[in-house]
């Protein structure tokens, strides 16, 4: 963040920890997605609950970071794209935390051969996640190469759509009862949109390179 942040060492410091926060998330969800399912219950809450923490935490650090830059009137031409970046950042570790415990709250019984299809709906959104963190890292650093990361969480995005889309398939194609279909259906939904707020938030990471590059 030399670059855009050269005299603000501390701001500097919250926003990397924020990013952490972000990928640590990511991370997180995907681990607890395969305990979930491997019936790992205690390990699954307490990756949750570490999930949980984290949101409550990055929260904290985004506001800190929106006082001290509306206090110290730190960098006036791009406060507003770095905000808007952060608050949305806020959104895909809060999705994160609200399908865990929607998983905690209704546990719905998936069936083992579905396993595999649920855990690679759950990597597709943590890479998703991963290679929005490092985009947003090089918008403060590097701007011109935001747009390689953006175009890898689109990628991602994609992939998930297409596992998404299998597994919803195999799910409704199954002899399982129509409620217990809608149930499990409800559950990709929520696990692939992780992936959807990261391709969210790339698009206007992506906007706000450009306005950088002007």
């Amino acid at each position: 963040m030399a670059k855009l942040f050269s005299k603000t060492r501390l701001l500097e410091s919250k926003i990397d920890a924020y990013l952490d926060h972000g990928s640590e998330a990511g991370l997180l969800f995907r681990e607890a997605i395969k305990d979930y399912l491997g019936g790992r219950s205690e390990e699954f809450e307490q990756r949750r609950e570490q999930v949980t923490d984290l949101e409550t935490t990055a929260d904290d650090l985004r506001q800190e970071v929106e006082r001290q830059l509306y206090a110290e009137t730190l960098i006036p031409d791009a406060r507003g794209d770095v905000l808007g970046i952060l608050e949305n950042t806020d959104a895909v570790i809060n999705t994160a935390k609200e399908t865990l415990t929607l998983l905690s709250v209704q546990r719905p019984r998936i069936p083992r051969d579905l396993n595999a299809d649920y855990i690679e709906l759950a990597d597709h959104g943590c890479q998703a996640v991963q290679e929005l963190v490092m985009g947003i890292r090089a918008f403060f650093r590097s701007a011109p190469t935001v747009t390689d990361y953006v175009h890898k969480v689109h990628f991602w995005e994609k992939e998930a759509d297409k596992v998404g889309e299998r597994l919803k398939r195999k799910i409704f194609e199954s002899d399982l009862e129509l409620a217990r279909k809608l149930h499990l259906g409800d559950f990709v939904v929520h696990i692939d949109t992780l992936a959807d707020e990261a391709e969210d938030v790339s698009e206007r990471l992506a906007i706000s390179a450009i306005k950088r590059s002007l």
